[in-house]
């Protein structure tokens, strides 16, 4: 019987080994601005924990809310590339710049609300970022590749991240900077990323090999999208974006793992190796786990991912002590990284290229609908019953939503093709 994520895509050419510079070059941008960011992001749990005396509540507010603010930018700026017809580095470049000029800011602030300000201003770059960038690596791939694509920018992302928290714990335990000057040191990295950003990425339309597309693209206008409504996309595409959404409900920020272990009294600088060891993880495991959703199919990887997410943090629900918040989370990394990359691979599937900004948008938009719910549900769940309680009820709802992935989601794709 085949597999009903495998049934609605065309048989693609056996994918190349060489990924497309603008490709490389993405990643690279990725690897630098995840430096920058994980140098500043651990340390925020913590900061508002010890420093700032607030709990698991506001953690999740500003998680929540700055996660949302990002995805409902996420919308228009995948759009408004899509109208300029495909001319989607400036706004990359825009929101890489104004997430890395307000993000050193962060060291500087002397209470939980202005924490929540720059959080959300820092996320408004994301939010003009992401589409774009997004489309730009689906742009400049060929369709067999898209998961192999994907699943590197993830693992450099990842990369990043481990970069970022391993040299803010070593600054921390051998320096004698203090946590704001750590803090403001992340600029470095972050300029490095936009100048990569910058210099090192050509339009699709400047490319030769490009040339025939970009004629199009320029001729079209913006009349010739289809109306931005949510009737108009297809069926597997709205039953994909639901079950994710509601996924989201369940895929607390990763900053609770950080919590979690400083209410088990473990230090600050282990916290840090503790996050580069799981962004570690999820890196070693997103190129292949993005070369297996191209053989294997998207939805397949997406269904172990969901699949070992609810059984992760079931386990956290039960962690007692350093080794085992260790063990588990390495376990969620290896596991996470494997599906990372089919995650958005899905997505290009669906879109034409002349929407693929639009495409991205709508799938960021539909994690930010729910992520203020989401944090803030996490959140008041830890506070108000325990630990265990937040990460079971996340437990079980990932399960929930991989059987609907699986029943419903998936199977839409097989109606499409009838």
């Amino acid at each position: 019987m085949e597999k009903p994520d495998q049934i609605a895509l065309p048989q693609l050419p056996a994918p190349q080994k060489k990924l497309p510079r603008a490709v490389i070059v993405l990643g690279l941008v990725s690897f630098f601005n995840d430096f920058a960011s994980d140098i500043v992001i651990p340390l925020i749990p913590i900061l508002l924990a010890t420093v700032l005396a607030a709990g698991p509540i506001v953690l999740g507010l500003i998680e929540g809310v700055a996660d949302a603010v990002a995805s409902l930018l996420k919308l228009w700026a995948g759009r408004h590339s899509d109208i300029m017809s495909g001319r989607r580095k400036g706004l990359a470049v825009a929101g890489y710049a104004l997430s890395n000029i307000t993000r050193p800011m962060l060291g500087l602030a002397g209470s939980w609300p202005l924490i929540l300000v720059l959080r959300s201003i820092d996320r408004v770059g994301k939010g003009l970022r992401s589409a774009p960038r997004d489309a730009l690596v689906a742009d400049a791939t060929p369709p067999g590749m898209h998961g192999y694509a994907f699943g590197y920018h993830r693992a450099m992302d990842n990369g990043g991240a481990v970069a970022g928290s391993l040299a803010a714990a070593a600054v921390l335990t051998w320096s004698g900077l203090s946590l704001t000057e750590v803090i403001l040191w992340s600029a470095v990295p972050g300029f490095i990323a936009v100048l990569l950003l910058g210099v090192g990425v050509k339009e699709d339309k400047e490319n030769k090999k490009e040339e025939e597309d970009a004629a199009s693209h320029r001729a079209a206008s913006p009349a010739e999208l289809p109306p931005l409504r949510w009737s108009l996309l297809s069926l597997p595409m709205r039953r994909y974006l639901l079950v994710l959404m509601l996924f989201t409900f369940a895929r607390a920020s990763e900053t609770f793992i950080l919590l979690l272990g400083h209410e088990l009294g473990v230090g600050t600088v282990e916290l840090l190796l503790l996050w580069s060891a799981l962004s570690l993880c999820k890196a070693a495991t997103s190129i292949w786990g993005g070369q297996l959703a191209d053989s294997l199919g998207r939805g397949t990887l997406m269904l172990i991912g969901w699949s070992t997410f609810s059984l992760s943090f079931l386990m956290l629900g039960q962690v007692a002590g350093s080794s085992g918040l260790w063990a588990v989370s390495i376990f969620y990394g290896l596991c996470a990284g494997m599906s990372e990359g089919a995650e958005r691979a899905i997505i290009s599937d669906y879109a034409l290229p002349r929407e693929r900004g639009t495409a991205f948008g709508w799938y960021h938009l539909m994690v930010g609908l729910a992520a203020i719910p989401a944090g803030l549900l996490f959140g008041s769940l830890w506070q108000l019953q325990s630990a265990a309680t937040a990460f079971f009820f996340a437990g079980g709802l990932a399960a929930v939503a991989a059987v609907l992935l699986r029943m419903w989601a998936l199977p839409a794709r097989k109606l499409n093709a009838g």
